[in-house]
């Protein structure tokens, strides 16, 4: 197994061997492909995770109420016997 303080090392020397105005260049590029990401995704009509979740447990209990309205609704309906 690889260990992380030896790849962050190896990663740090590439990083100082990169030129600065290189660097410049990548990380003003890494910006702009972010914010054009943002940009994109903001268009969708997308929720997060956490309102995902809240809503199928919402989901889920109402099911179980009609199901459980179905069923008194099917006891009302069925004739009682004498």
């Amino acid at each position: 197994m690889l260990d992380p303080k030896k790849l962050e090392e190896i990663a740090k020397n590439i990083s100082d061997a990169i030129p600065p105005g290189v660097k410049t260049m990548a990380g003003e590029a890494e910006n702009r492909v972010k914010q054009v990401l943002q940009a994109q995704l903001s268009k969708l009509d997308l929720v997060t995770r956490e309102e995902f979740d809240v809503q199928s447990q919402v989901l889920i209990r109402t099911r179980e109420k009609l199901e459980a309205l179905e069923a008194r609704l099917a006891a009302l309906e069925t004739p009682e016997e004498k």
